[in-house]
């Protein structure tokens, strides 16, 4: 019988993973310069309305319909053709409620994606990649290991999405931007936030959000819940530590900037483990995902040179390639019977089941997205023209102002100055240098 707790439960958890499209909008808007704060949102709404349709025309039939090979499901399901207020197959809820929760998911994937392009990207050319990404990438991915796929069959296990959501929005995204190339000025001027306290309002909506979507993800009102929101609340709180003290000594400096990437960092490296690991090691999986994060964005990155506008990779790619591993260590039955034991636990076909998982993830993630981009690249220019770069994409792609008084006139801003620029260089923006 449905349980209506169980629905109620997986509804909320459903509104709650919608709060954080919008959510990333607010996070990456204030990272942004002024001059592309609107169009940086308008990238996180749009793929929440688009990807949204694509989802229930196709994207669920592909995802959670019968498995074809381990590969695709078939489309009986096509436009939800059958799904109705029938119970979920092995659960509590309404099939409708589950379609309802997994839509804000893939609704989610692609808005992460943008923080990598940011400043750069014509909008026409992104619709139209954005959408063929969703169908193409995401929703074979989520049936690999989601609707029963190979490695699914592999014995890979990701409680809410650090392979399906994380690694590869954030390895996309990494191609991508390398693909685009630089934003112009990159590396030779410092390129700072304009709004600092948006980009906390979307931090603060994301954490909220995430409880939704690691909780959620235990499709009812139960244990198994209750445990992942507990730990996706360690894990962020850890990792705000994790960032911000390396950052303190090595800068000399604790930002705010730094706080807020930190909690993501450890939410994301929670999420694949969050249904199958015990209190003390999401301790130590936010820790360690907020250091490596930052070492990411700190030191690889500059390494590099590549120019992950809003480090979507050293975050998000980063950080759900930990979680991975971290799934693959920590994981007990003792938690969830229906998942696995993992290293520390005296087994190893899980900890190699992961690692096969995140390679698989990697591997799809760059070679999908650079076919598609060289595809939709040679049909539409995804990079804009220079002058448009210069006076800002709000007006060039919108024909719209973030801010129209006062200092906030013209194409740019005093943030954008570079005299200006100049003078607070200094570890203002960590994701810059």
């Amino acid at each position: 019988m449905i349980d209506h707790g169980d629905t109620a439960w997986v509804l909320i958890s459903a509104a709650l993973v919608f709060i954080m499209t919008p959510a990333v909008a607010l996070f990456y808007g204030g990272m942004v310069r002024s001059k592309n704060v609107l169009t940086t949102i308008m990238q996180s709404m749009f793929i929440l309305g688009m990807v949204s349709v694509e989802f229930i025309l196709f994207g669920y039939a592909m995802v959670f319909g019968t498995d074809i090979g381990g590969f695709i499901g078939d489309l009986e399901k096509i436009g939800l053709s059958g799904v109705g207020y029938n119970i979920l197959e092995g659960g509590t809820i309404p099939e409708l409620a589950f379609v309802a929760f997994q839509c804000m998911f893939a609704a989610l994937t692609p808005a992460l994606i943008t923080g990598a392009f940011a400043e750069r990207m014509k909008f026409s050319g992104f619709a139209v990649l954005m959408l063929l990404w969703a169908i193409l990438i995401y929703n074979p991915m989520a049936h690999w290991v989601w609707g029963g796929g190979f490695l699914a069959q592999l014995g890979a296990l990701d409680f809410a999405g650090g392979l399906v959501i994380h690694i590869l929005s954030g390895v996309s995204g990494l191609t991508i931007c390398i693909l685009l190339g630089k934003r112009r000025g990159y590396g030779k001027s410092a390129i700072v936030p304009h709004n600092i306290p948006m980009t906390v309002l979307g931090a603060a909506l994301l954490w909220i959000g995430w409880f939704g979507f690691n909780a959620g993800s235990a499709l009812g009102a139960n244990e198994l819940a209750t445990n992942a929101f507990l730990v996706t609340q360690i894990a962020a709180a850890a990792g705000v530590l994790g960032w911000v003290l390396p950052e303190w000594i090595r800068s000399g400096k604790p930002t705010v900037l730094g706080a807020v990437s930190g909690g993501i960092a450890g939410l994301v490296a929670i999420t694949p483990a969050a249904g199958y690991v015990t209190i003390l090691p999401s301790l130590a999986i936010g820790l360690i995902g907020g250091g490596i994060c930052y070492s990411a964005v700190a030191i690889l990155k500059e390494k590099l040179g590549y120019d992950d506008s809003l480090d979507a990779f050293g975050v998000h790619g980063i950080g759900g390639m930990w979680g991975a591993v971290a799934t693959g260590l920590w994981a007990t039955t003792a938690i969830n019977p229906d998942g696995a034991n993992g290293l520390f636990y005296g087994e190893t076909d899980l900890f190699w089941a992961q690692i096969i998982s995140i390679g698989v993830a990697i591997i799809f993630a760059v070679v999908g997205s650079t076919v598609l981009y060289k595809i939709v690249n040679a049909i539409i220019p995804l990079r804009v023209e220079e002058s448009e770069e210069i006076g800002g994409l709000d007006i060039a792609e919108h024909g719209e102002r973030g801010y129209n008084a006062g200092l906030f006139t013209g194409s740019s801003n005093f943030l954008d100055n570079k005299e200006f620029v100049s003078t607070t260089a200094f570890d203002l923006n960590h994701h810059s240098i």
